[in-house]
């Protein structure tokens, strides 16, 4: 159940030329890479074992971009039924944390599978180094809590 005015703006930035990219936790109903309607989007879906996922909404370019946090995805289940909140990020430092996070993820070839237009998901291409995101966040978590 996706917010069906949230597919409409993402096509119509794609059709603009907008590069839109999602990481969804498990699968989507908007179809990417469609060409002549969402060229421009690419989805990424990442299951990990605890099913756990983040709510990062970035827009614009790394130089000037608007980075939220929220409580919950922009399904209609949550915008109508629910109370739930999002919420600007200011701080540069924690920007940056956010934009590393949402790379880390980007580059995932362990977990993330990529919509193809059918609606299919295909795994990445395991020829490099092996990269699972949310693995390296616990990492990363862990040793931040030892520090």
């Amino acid at each position: 159940m996706c917010a069906n005015s949230c597919h409409i703006k993402q096509v119509e930035a794609s059709n603009a030329g907008v590069k839109v990219g999602l990481i969804v936790r498990g699968i989507c109903c908007l179809l990417a890479e469609i060409p002549g309607e969402t060229e421009n989007i690419h989805i990424r879906s990442i299951v990990g074992r605890f099913l756990e996922h983040s709510r990062i909404y970035i827009f614009g370019t790394p130089d000037r971009d608007k980075i939220y946090i929220a409580s919950a995805d922009f399904m209609t289940r949550n915008t109508l039924r629910r109370v739930e909140v999002a919420t600007p990020i200011y701080d540069d430092k924690i920007k940056q944390r956010i934009r590393d996070m949402f790379g880390l993820m980007m580059k995932d070839n362990m977990q993330a599978r990529i919509q193809q237009p059918d609606g299919t998901y295909l795994k990445q291409n395991r020829d490099v180094e092996e990269i699972n995101s949310q693995e390296q966040q616990y990492a990363d978590a862990y040793e931040r809590a030892r520090q």
